[in-house]
């Protein structure tokens, strides 16, 4: 049990600097392509990185959200 209870933790941890991290809007073909090509994608806002982290750890870019209700429209 034990065990398990570090391994939870460890997956929850968050890492050094992480705090300023956002989680940014993506076409999901280019988030698939990046996954198996480990090619960069470009976020929204224009951000350009290779992801690999857990989105759900973070709150979504201001600005990325701001440039997807636009598009809805």
């Amino acid at each position: 049990m034990d065990r398990e209870l570090e391994k939870i933790l460890e997956d929850a941890q968050i890492e050094d600097g992480d705090h300023e991290r956002f989680s940014h809007y993506v076409p999901k073909d280019k988030i698939l392509e990046s996954a198996v090509t480990g090619k960069a994608v470009r976020a929204l806002c224009g951000k350009k990185w290779t992801p690999s982290r857990d989105p759900e750890k973070f709150p979504v870019c201001p600005d990325c959200k701001r440039v997807y209700e636009r598009m809805k429209k």
